[in-house]
């Protein structure tokens, strides 16, 4: 685990996203992104949730515990299956309506450093969860790490960019609450 790492590049794509998407395609291995960075992120937002829920709520009964441990599993849960979920679609997307090559690795490696912003924000919003509506706005910054991304990792001809932005965009902001959403109903049918 280079810890060195996945904070450089986190704060490298918010600050500076052409920069840090030139970096990544220096990367040799297009694999790393789930072990070095995608995977340390969704650990961090859970561990991030579970404190802030425990000095919410306390700890005083095994209820607190519980209410504790199910936000961090829909956490978790959302984020990870996100992920996944976002590289199928944009891997679809590429394939279809841009002719591109078949290549998961790449549409995955392009979906986790795209879900930055969402990640550093469920980080904090986890520890400080009055920020939730200050979090919502500044989601849509992930639409410019996107744009960055397209025409730095994908290569996208510069007349199908915006189109492949929205729709890349719009897949990796939905993702997360659409899947907390089915997590949070089927927990509570379960329950």
């Amino acid at each position: 685990m280079n810890y060195k790492f996945l904070i450089h590049i986190a704060l490298l794509l918010i600050s500076s996203p052409a920069k840090a998407w030139e970096e990544i395609c220096q990367r040799t291995d297009i694999r790393e992104v789930s072990f070095e960075y995608v995977y340390p992120m969704i650990g961090f937002a859970a561990l991030s949730v579970f404190i802030g829920s425990v000095w919410e709520h306390g700890w005083s009964n095994a209820e607190d515990y519980q209410y504790a441990m199910m936000q961090c599993a829909a956490v978790v849960v959302s984020l990870f299956g996100a992920y996944f979920l976002s590289a199928y679609l944009i891997n679809q997307v590429r394939i279809k309506k841009l002719a591109q090559r078949d290549d998961m690795l790449l549409s995955q490696q392009f979906a986790g450093y795209s879900m930055t912003v969402i990640f550093l924000l469920q980080i904090l919003t986890g520890l400080l969860p009055d920020l939730g509506i200050i979090s919502v706005l500044l989601q849509f910054y992930t639409i410019y790490l996107v744009w960055e991304g397209t025409g730095k990792l994908l290569d996208i001809e510069e007349e199908k960019r915006t189109a492949f932005t929205v729709i890349a965009s719009a897949i990796i902001l939905v993702c997360p609450p659409l899947l907390r959403y089915v997590f949070d109903k089927l927990n509570f049918i379960l329950n």
